[in-house]
This record gives C-alpha cells, structure tokens and sequence, in this order.
C-alpha cells in the first residue's frame, strides 16, 4: 500500500512559483554535439576566484535535484547544474555504439559540452547524487583537470541496499490523483527519511523530473563500479551518505571506500535519507563548502 492515499495540492502552485524564481536567477545554456542538444544553468559568477563547480543529478531527476543547495554553492563560484541528457530539458543520447559501455553517449555529450561553455582544459569542481554521483566518478576519469569530486549518496558501489518497501510503477496510474499517490509513495521509499521533507516543493522536483526521464539509469547504478573510478582519480574526494539512505548500508559502505586512504574524506548525515543534499540542506551545504574551499 501507498504511504499516501491523499495529498493536498493546494501548495503545488507556490513550490513551482519558488522553482520558477529560482530558476529564473540562472542562465541557460544549450549547446549540442552530435546532434543532441544538452541544457545547462548556470548560477553566481567567477567572480570568486574559484574553478567552476559541475553538479550532476539523480536518476529520475533533473538540476532540480540541487535546488536547495544553488544559493550557498553560487555565492563565490559559478555553479553549473545540467539536464543530463535523457533527462528533462536535454536531448535523449543515442544507444551505445557496439563495444561501448552504456554511459559512454553520455559522457562524450557531457564533456563535449562543457568545455565549450567553461574552455578545454578549465579546471572545475566536479560533484553528483545518487546515478550522477557515478557518473562523475567517471567522468573525472575522461577530464584530467577535475581538481575535486564530491559524491553525495552515490550509485555504482554494489553492496547492499536496505530497500523494505516496493516502488509503485507509477506510470501504469488510472489518473492524476493515482499517479500522484503512487509518485508521494515512492518519495518515501527511496528518496527521504523524515515524512515531513515530502512537502510540495519536494513532490514538484520529484513529479516533473520523472515525467521527464527517458534514460534507464538504474541498471546502471546497480552494476558497480564506483570503488575503481575512486582508486582512478588522484584528487581529493568527498563522500556522503544520508544516515537513513535505503540504496545503501551507509556506515559500513562509507568506511570501506574511506579506509585510511589520505585523501579521502567522508561523513554520514544524521536524520537524512538518500536525497541528503534536499532534506538536510544546511549541513550537506556545509560539508560541501569546507570541501571545495
């Protein structure tokens, strides 16, 4: 059974008025390779003196994923929050040619793109959750001049999940109310711990981002690969995992990848679930702050 048979919408029309304002404080930049057109938004300047920081979302996501975290990661840096391509406003990648590894389309779009708006060679930041944390981990690996990474409640570590509750498909629902129920559910299984996070603001990133999915990500996020990027990439790296986070044991996981490696560097965020950088805010901006100086 759904965790919620009813919702009030009665708030949905303020949350997408806030993501509008918010989203409004950014400039959009689309740029295509190879015929596939990858929509990025960047926010604050290079004023600061500091690289620019990439953040990459979610599986079933979209820039949204970061929305509460735009105005203190832009006060002193340019922040670049993309659409990854499959996903929301960006182009939908073209299958994996034969021989390649089913990222690979997205990678050489993402990169592609990226040094045409920020230059080849440009030194960043390089951050992602959850599917995006993998795929910056590899990405790292293809743009020698990533100075840190940043991973919050990454994919790609294949050990154990604590998922308890089934997910409801819900693009099988009868009606809007039903898929409604059925996305709220799903918030709840996966995304955030406390009920009291799934608010409008968070069921209007959630609803839009899926409606605007079109790339399997989850094969991909399940099928490992996240300890050899790390063991690749010689910079510093920061790892985070919500306390509650259903997609992993995050204490044990985070003590593994750890493992007196010098440069690393990693917490477990108290009271949160899996989309730590939404539901505890304050803290995982923080913790990403001190990280990237």
């Amino acid at each position: 059974m759904p965790y919620f048979s009813t919702y009030d919408p009665s708030d949905e029309a303020a949350a997408l008025a806030l993501i509008a304002r918010i989203d409004a404080r950014s400039t959009h930049h689309d740029v295509s390779h190879r015929g596939v057109r990858m929509r990025w938004r960047r926010f604050g300047s290079d004023a600061g003196g500091h690289p620019p920081l990439v953040l990459l979302h979610g599986g079933h996501g979209s820039w949204m994923h970061w929305l509460r975290n735009v105005e203190a990661l832009s006060a002193t840096r340019s922040l670049w929050l993309p659409d990854l391509p499959g996903f929301h406003d960006s182009g939908t990648p073209p299958a994996p040619a034969a021989g390649q590894g089913p990222l690979e389309p997205l990678l050489e779009i993402m990169g592609a793109t990226l040094d045409e708006l920020v230059g080849a060679g440009t030194p960043i930041d390089l951050g992602g959750f959850s599917f995006g944390g993998f795929v910056a981990a590899r990405f790292a690996l293809r743009r020698p001049d990533v100075r840190r990474l940043a991973l919050v409640g990454s994919g790609g570590h294949a050990s154990v999940r604590r998922m308890t509750v089934e997910m409801i498909n819900w693009r099988a629902a009868e009606d809007r109310d039903q898929e409604r129920a059925a996305l709220l559910h799903n918030l709840a299984a996966l995304m955030l711990h406390d009920k009291a996070a799934i608010d409008p603001l968070a069921f209007a990133i959630h609803d839009i981002s899926c409606h605007g999915t079109r790339l399997r990500s989850k094969e991909v996020s399940l099928a490992g690969g996240l300890q050899e990027a790390l063991d690749a990439f010689a910079g510093p790296i920061l790892l985070l995992w919500g306390e509650h986070d259903v997609t992993a044991d995050a204490r044990p996981l985070l003590a593994s990848l750890l493992d007196d490696r010098p440069r690393r560097e990693g917490a477990v965020i108290d009271g949160a679930g899996h989309w730590a950088q939404f539901e505890r805010a304050a803290e995982v901006n923080g913790k990403l702050s001190a990280f990237l100086g």
